[in-house]
């Protein structure tokens, strides 16, 4: 088995469409380039709008399929040719497919052009199942802009392969990891060798000495490798595997050829790869529409909607079943807005699946909300909160969102699920309101700021009283822009320590005394009686997680 030499780099961190979300029949020519599908005629320009992939055999009626594209698989282009391109052009099709086979296709292009449907033709070695499957994926394809990822709507692969192939400046094919080809770029300067041609026609790599020592070095990798191959009609190849978390989701190739590839290929493709993980992951969820509803049962009984014994079979679980919920939120949510995406739910349903089989996520709001079937045993939580963690990491490694989880109590039935939803928010709050907490928490370790957050909520002075010394220090700070209140705040959490606090404040031990003795005596603040330390202390936290939150 020849091994080629091998350069190394570091590692860096089926729904109807709408015509909206329709694409013409100019580019899908251009998706799937000329190698693929190319016009004979077309009598109604190639601004039409292409629906979905119909498999046809000849001499068959022609089925009615609006804006259809209509593959006529079959044999030499005759009598029976003709007739089914005239059927299409009355059932409204934009385009009849058809192979050549070396056949002069005068006849049949003056039958498309007076039925006013295009006529186009694919490779006679390419399989009719794999034509169909290439167009059925690039119909759901939009307009992207040349070299930009935000363009690229989720799961368009084909899409995402040409803006993958101008950053990287080589031509692309997005693989799963058997090679098998889920999409591949068409810029038209980009040229391709006759492996790549064969793969494209096939779908899948074609097999040749190597092949497969090629693959497992791509994927044993940390970061992309480079392949200098010295057969003259292979060219030289990038590559990079797509994971997500440890998780292999395909592959991506590149073609060092006409044009060579520059020096910031090997970066470009490292980003490349953590876009294409998200699309691998949004592909796949896709396809599996059980899911999606049981998110929607999930979503309803997180809320109360629905009760144990009525999401215990759509949810595949018992009735009695442990669960622990985890609430994904954003840490700031202001910089990045929309964690409820897709992408982050694609990354949180993936760890939801490696857990058990009948975990699953959903989003409600600016939260993901996973529920974990667990164990009745000690370590439950503890596993709990490594899994929070490592569901972070990842969306920061892929999205570059910094994320808090908070980790519910554990929940003896299904019915006690919205009470674990309610403890995972507070937790989430409790993290959200200490800029020195964890990314991740369970509710053991931050129980004491839950407890005053639900006092914040539930507990409040009765309004018939008058502004007490907290409420005036606090409205003395508001209009002189003074800081008594964060001084004695400081002071009291530090037991009345002044070296602490004033460290922590930054100012000298002497100036902090000095301002706590000038606050009793202008408030009427009496710091020596223990109810009014207590009193005075909770109202001022409470007042600062308020602020905070």
């Amino acid at each position: 088995m020849p091994s080629y030499p091998e350069r190394s780099f570091p590692a860096t961190g089926p729904l109807a469409l709408q015509d909206s979300d329709r694409i013409t029949l100019r580019r899908l020519r251009e998706t799937l380039g000329p190698l693929v599908l190319d016009s004979v005629c077309i009598p109604r320009g190639d601004e039409v709008l292409v629906g979905q992939p119909v498999v046809q055999g000849l001499y068959e009626p022609v089925p009615p399929q609006p804006d259809g594209l209509l593959l006529l698989a079959g044999g030499a282009v005759d009598d029976g040719t003709l007739e089914a391109i005239r059927q299409a052009g009355q059932a409204g099709y934009c385009a009849v497919v058809l192979k050549a086979r070396g056949a002069d296709l005068a006849a049949a292009a003056a039958v498309a052009q007076e039925a006013g449907v295009a006529l186009c033709t694919i490779p006679d070695d390419m399989p009719w199942r794999h034509f169909d499957a290439l167009a059925t994926a690039a119909t759901g394809a939009v307009e992207p802009s040349a070299d930009s990822y935000a363009s690229v709507g989720m799961g368009d692969l084909f899409a995402l392969a040409n803006v993958i192939a101008y950053q990287v400046g080589g031509a692309i094919t997005i693989e799963d990891p058997h090679g098998h080809v889920l999409a591949h770029s068409s810029l038209p300067h980009q040229e391709i060798d006759d492996i790549r041609r064969k793969a494209i026609l096939g779908r899948l790599t074609p097999h040749r000495p190597g092949n497969s020592d090629e693959y497992q070095r791509v994927i044993r990798a940390d970061g992309p490798v480079w392949f200098d191959i010295p057969e003259p009609d292979h060219t030289d190849r990038l590559a990079i595997a797509v994971r997500a978390g440890s998780q292999l989701l395909g592959l991506l190739w590149a073609l060092d050829g006409a044009p060579a590839l520059g020096e910031g290929a090997a970066a470009a493709i490292v980003e490349a790869a953590k876009v294409t993980a998200l699309h691998l992951l949004r592909a796949r969820t896709h396809r599996d529409p059980d899911r999606w509803r049981r998110a929607e049962v999930l979503a309803a009984l997180l809320d109360g909607g629905v009760g144990g014994h009525t999401a215990a079979a759509q949810l595949g679980l018992a009735t009695d079943a442990r669960t622990v919920v985890v609430a994904f939120a954003q840490a700031t949510p202001e910089d990045t807005p929309g964690l409820a995406g897709a992408r982050t739910v694609d990354l949180v349903n993936l760890y939801c699946e490696a857990w058990h089989p009948q975990a699953l996520c959903v989003a409600a709001g600016g939260t993901v909300y996973a529920l974990l079937p667990v164990r009745a045993d000690a370590g439950v939580l503890e596993r709990a909160v490594k899994f929070a963690e490592n569901v972070c990491d990842t969306v920061r490694r892929s999205t570059g969102l910094t994320l808090h989880g908070g980790v519910s109590m554990t929940g003896d039935v299904l019915d006690h699920v919205p009470a674990c939803r309610r403890t995972a928010d507070r937790v989430l709050r409790a993290l959200a309101a200490d800029p020195d907490s964890p990314r991740v928490a369970a509710l053991e370790e931050v129980r004491s700021r839950v407890t005053l957050l639900e006092l914040l909520e539930r507990g409040s002075p009765a309004t018939d009283l008058a502004p007490g010394p907290v409420q005036r220090i606090i409205a003395h700070d508001a209009r002189t822009a003074s800081t008594y209140t964060e001084s004695l705040l400081a002071y009291l959490d530090a037991f009345g320590e002044a070296v602490p606090a004033a460290a922590r404040l930054s100012v000298h031990e002497n100036t902090l005394r000095y301002r706590v003795r000038r606050i009793q005596k202008l408030f009427g603040l009496d710091l020596d009686d223990p109810d009014t330390r207590l009193a005075t202390w909770l109202q001022l936290r409470l007042h600062d997680l308020s602020t905070r939150t």
